[in-house]
């Protein structure tokens, strides 16, 4: 009757993350809750997903309850490593053989395999990996999508210990699902680039690079906005945020995994403003500033027929990410964008400034600061810092720019893992 119980408490979990995963819509997002939730269920402590791209296995996402907190921000996601899919590595013998691979002890490989355990990553970050067990990711149609790899099996005594057969049944039914919902994240996230290559075409700075960095910066601000309220126990904002009951962690990707697919879209409306503004190598007059303006409620215009919460993320980002926490900055209070034009009716200030807009605004203003314009030379990194500091409490919400320097290091491996194609 035990066995039947746990066979029934498994499925239950399985069916409970083919749900989650199914509800998710970015990349990365999708990437984490495969992981974490592969991991549970084998009860791994680290794991990593490589993804195929340009006949590599590029690292994607890593994840390691010993070394670092789950949903809080951390530089080594953004590692963009890539390995050669060939018998060298233990990733890219399964991703060539299309065999799934278990490891007793990644020290005690037999010399005459034909792969091998680099032991310099563990130096590096003080680890003892022990149990491996690597798993080809195909779809439906046998094409590679990419290589999950789980590490250090635990027992009940929190010992490490090799995968059972048990582990290796549940990732093998978990594989296929895992390949159907990367595929789907990377064609969403296609399909968000697509539509920035065409403000691109006017606006030769929201280049698919710029538009990625503010993506991450802003889910990766937003995770450690939280965890600090979180931990502090103070009252979280009427939008964007997570309660604290239930499943935090779940919750915070999930609301991270909206805000960063609407984030890129950030300067969507763009598209409606002329190229003589968008493409003037100097600054702009008066007139012309006033006609940029307009980009934020055009760009609201796409999502103000609300039929899901990205919809209302993407219009709360695209028409109040240039307001100002003083209440500066515009549009200001907008009833009705369809209007021609829409006539603002006062300015819009602190925390009635939605939470995501607040994140974007200071991600993006960071991306503008540190990049290459026709106008200006990149910002030194420490002259970039200082200004978002001085302007903390006046264009930025303080506990947004807090969040942000938290975070630095986060910060500084997104932007050279999307460089340009950077600053």
């Amino acid at each position: 009757m035990e066995n039947l119980a746990n066979r029934r408490s498994t499925i239950r979990d399985l069916l409970t993350h083919f749900e989650e995963i199914g509800n998710l819509k970015d990349l990365d997002a999708i990437l984490s809750s495969i992981l974490k939730r592969t991991r549970q269920l084998t009860r791994a402590d680290a794991g990593s997903i490589f993804l195929v791209e340009d006949d590599h296995l590029r690292f994607a996402y890593v994840q390691n309850d010993t070394l670092f907190e789950l949903c809080a921000p951390n530089k080594e996601v953004y590692n963009h490593a890539k390995l050669p899919i060939d018998e060298r590595s233990l990733v890219g013998f399964v991703g060539l053989s299309g065999r799934t691979l278990a490891i007793e002890d990644a020290y005690d490989i037999p010399t005459d395999a034909p792969y091998h355990f680099n032991k310099s990553l563990d130096t590096k970050a003080g680890y003892r990996t022990t149990s491996i067990l690597t798993v080809p990711l195909r779809s439906s149609q046998g094409k590679l999508v990419g290589v999950m790899q789980l590490i250090n099996a635990r027992n009940d005594e929190g010992k490490t210990i090799p995968f059972d057969d048990d582990a290796k049944t549940l990732v093998s039914l978990l594989a296929g699902n895992a390949s159907t919902a990367i595929e789907r994240g990377q064609m969403t996230r296609e399909l968000v680039l697509r539509m920035m290559r065409m403000a691109e075409l006017r606006d030769p700075k929201e280049t698919g690079a710029h538009v990625q960095r503010v993506g991450a910066y802003s889910a990766e601000i937003y995770k450690r906005w939280v965890l600090n309220r979180l931990q502090t126990h103070e009252t979280l904002d009427e939008r964007g945020t997570v309660p604290p009951q239930g499943d935090p962690d779940g919750e915070i990707t999930r609301t991270a995994d909206l805000l960063r697919l609407a984030a890129m879209l950030h300067d969507v409306g763009k598209v409606g403003i002329s190229d003589s503004i968008l493409k003037k190598p100097e600054p702009l007059s008066k007139e012309e500033y006033s006609t940029m303006k307009q980009h934020a409620f055009m760009g609201a215009r796409l999502f103000c027929s609300s039929t899901s919460e990205l919809d209302r993320m993407c219009y709360d980002i695209t028409l109040a990410h240039h307001e100002k926490w003083d209440g500066t900055g515009y549009p200001g209070v907008i009833d009705d964008v369809l209007a021609d034009p829409p006539l603002p009716k006062g300015p819009l200030a602190s925390t009635d400034i939605p939470l995501p807009a607040r994140i974007v605004a200071l991600a993006d203003v960071y991306d503008a600061l540190c990049s290459q314009r026709s106008y200006k030379p990149p910002w030194p990194e420490e002259r970039v810092l200082q200004e978002i500091e001085s302007q903390a409490g006046r264009q930025f919400d303080p506990d947004v720019v807090e969040a942000f320097l938290q975070i630095h290091d986060v910060i500084l491996a997104i932007r050279k893992k999307y460089k340009e194609l950077a600053c």
